[in-house]
């Protein structure tokens, strides 16, 4: 039997590895000052932190200092929200325009956000991005059951639905959605609708959000996360060294984070791990229970590695978010709750997936991938599960997409 919700309050996450099974707070207060390419910011939390085992919380990170040159609310023609937008993340990933034709990206959040539809269509015409709604058949909110009678609105969970729609639309504008919403946030009920969406045909599906593992997570594996041939995200968490279910599951692909920044040379972008300190980056680390894929091949872990690759997660260098329920308008989000939606979005670029479980592609096509070389999030042994270097590591994988070799197949 799963245990009962405990939830903590928002703010600074210091959720650091407690031996190798358990997570463990300290300090959950006060925003984080975050600090990286050279200007500091301050975020808070959108979901509140349950660390009690088969709970999950979300891994959406809001920076609360972010100045808009844009109307509050609403599309402003000819003007661009703070933080980066799709022209941005396709040339930094080297991603095709006007992707995810024939694609359904799923997106599997807790609780409901009333605004969902209608912020997405903000965030789209404001980057002049094709149109996705419900009358046309584009998108659909769903239930964990798949009915149209909704969960509980919740303002927390609601910037982490926005964060996630937006990034699919970003990255695969021609794709369909589905937002599929757990009535709670337990694993139980998230790994319905896990199953609900994979059941509603979606090709790619989006978890952006982790919880303390446990050992019933080899059982949840079999019962929500084995799709053969679904593209299924998860985020690495955003507490640095340490390990995150479902991002631990054999069967998804676990999605670090980093720092995004503009730069000379021939990419024009740089990258580096993610990390404010040791308890706050991109999360990494040798799972406890899960056992390691025979397309994992790394020797510092006997059972299940993360992550496999990553994407942009710092709040310093965060993406431009939509959001009315719980928020103003335009808001500047990070946290590999970031990363997440967007690899699924690349998956669903690439096309259809003939890989049993498609993380593995990755590893067969490591060299076309960008390999971030830089940074760290703690001390550990051996090191690579923590501090970046040539090849694969914890905290960014294999690396970031650069184009969609990496993920076709």
């Amino acid at each position: 039997m799963r245990t009962p919700q405990i939830a903590v309050p928002l703010g600074r996450a210091a959720v650091p590895l407690l031996g190798t099974a358990a997570l463990a707070v300290s300090g959950l207060l006060a925003a984080m000052p975050a600090s990286a390419a050279g200007h500091p910011v301050s975020w808070t939390r959108s979901c509140s932190v349950d660390l009690q085992p088969g709970q999950a919380f979300c891994n959406a990170l809001r920076v609360t200092d972010a100045v808009e040159h844009v109307n509050a609310t609403g599309v402003t023609p000819g003007a661009t929200p703070s933080g980066f937008g799709p022209a941005d993340l396709l040339s930094a990933y080297a991603l095709p325009a006007n992707g995810g034709a024939g694609q359904t990206v799923a997106i599997v959040d807790a609780y409901n956000d009333p605004k969902a539809g209608a912020d997405m269509a903000v965030y789209r015409k404001q980057y002049g991005l094709p149109a996705c709604t419900k009358a046309t058949g584009c998108f659909k909110q769903v239930s964990q059951t798949g009915t149209t009678t909704l969960p509980a609105n919740n303002a927390g969970w609601s910037g982490e639905i926005s964060l996630d729609l937006d990034m699919v639309s970003a990255i695969a504008p021609n794709a369909h959605i589905i937002l599929v919403e757990a009535k709670t946030a337990s694993m139980v009920n998230l790994g319905t609708a896990v199953n609900e969406a994979a059941k509603l045909g979606a090709t790619e599906i989006s978890n952006s959000y982790g919880g303390s593992e446990s050992s019933a997570d080899t059982t949840d594996d079999t019962t929500y996360f084995n799709h053969p041939g679904i593209a299924i995200t998860a985020s690495s968490g955003d507490s640095g060294y340490g390990v995150e279910y479902p991002a631990a599951s054999r069967y998804v692909t676990a999605v670090g984070g980093t720092s995004l920044s503009k730069a000379s040379g021939t990419r024009g972008w740089k990258e580096s791990v993610w990390s404010t300190s040791s308890t706050e980056g991109a999360g990494s680390g040798c799972s406890a229970y899960d056992a390691k894929p025979t397309w994992q091949t790394d020797s510092g872990c006997s059972k299940r590695t993360v992550a496999d690759v990553s994407a942009v997660a710092d709040p310093a260098t965060g993406v431009a978010v939509y959001e009315t329920y719980g928020a103003s308008g335009w808001n500047v989000y990070g946290g590999t709750s970031v990363a997440s939606p967007l690899i699924a979005a690349v998956y669903a670029d690439a096309g259809a997936h003939t890989a049993a479980v498609p993380a593995s592609i990755a590893y067969a096509n490591a060299s076309s991938l960008n390999d971030v070389t830089t940074g760290s999030t703690a001390t550990c042994s051996p090191s690579y599960l923590c501090t970046a270097g040539p090849g694969y590591d914890g905290p960014t994988g294999l690396g970031t997409p650069n184009g969609l070799t990496a993920f076709t197949g």
